[in-house]
This record gives C-alpha cells, structure tokens and sequence, in this order.
C-alpha cells in the first residue's frame, strides 16, 4: 500500500466510524470493496483487481470525509474532470492515488470539491451509496 499520505495519515475515525483507526485502515478494507461497480463508469474499461483504485476518487474521498471529517479537494486533470482527495486536520492523504502509477500529482488545496455538486449525477451518488453500504457490511462483521 502506498497511497499519497500513508506515512502520516493518523487520523481516527469519529462518530459511527470511530471504529476506524485511520486512513490505512479504512484503505485496507476498501481493498477488498472497490470494485468494477465503484468505479467511474467512464474508467470502468481500465479498471481491474490489479488497478483497484481505478475510477474511485470521488466517492471514496466523500466517504472518507463522512469517516475522519475535513474537506475533499480535487486537482484538475487534463480531461477537464478533478481527481478528489481527502484535507483533514492539516493532513493531506489520497487513497486512490495509486491509479495514476508514477504520475506526481500536485496536492495544492486550490479547489475545494462539494459532493451536492459531484452528487447531482446520479450515478455517482449511487456508487457512493454502494461504496458506504459494503463498507458498513464489513464493519459489522
């Protein structure tokens, strides 16, 4: 695991997550969640169990911020989309960073994402809403 943030993401869940120890965690368990169905139905071609993260940033990033609080941020990629990660506490952390391989990204808090915004697509507040449902399965088991 090598997200964007790992070495410092220390930040514990609260409220009904507080279950969660932080984003390592949370990415652990995302593992074995992300799948084809999560996953942006304009990358689900490029997604596969070995590219899990593939397609995952904004639902992910949203669902973190419900775990551990803090605002979603996105950096602006060529094709006019932004791909989100997580500010929360003073630490930034990425958890699907791994998508882009080698690409650096620039983590520059310039643009503050809203999910009533990202959520007006109905398809990605439904894979929001499976994303949270799996999670919530496996938090109960």
């Amino acid at each position: 695991m090598s997200f964007y943030g790992n070495e410092k993401a220390d930040i514990p869940g609260i409220g009904e997550y507080k279950t969660i120890s932080g984003p390592v965690m949370l990415y652990q368990m995302l593992e074995n969640i992300w799948s084809a169905e999560t996953c942006a139905p304009r990358m689900r071609e490029k997604w596969t169990k070995d590219n899990k993260t593939m397609g995952q940033c904004s639902v992910t990033a949203f669902l973190a911020q419900d775990i551990f609080g803090g605002e979603v941020y996105g950096i602006a990629r060529p094709d006019g989309n932004y791909h989100c990660y997580n500010y929360v506490r003073g630490k930034k952390f990425d958890l699907t960073s791994e998508q882009f391989g080698n690409e650096k990204l620039i983590y520059d808090l310039k643009n503050k994402q809203e999910r009533s915004v990202h959520f007006q697509k109905k398809e990605k507040e439904e894979r929001y809403n499976l994303l949270k449902r799996k999670l919530d399965a496996c938090i109960k088991q």
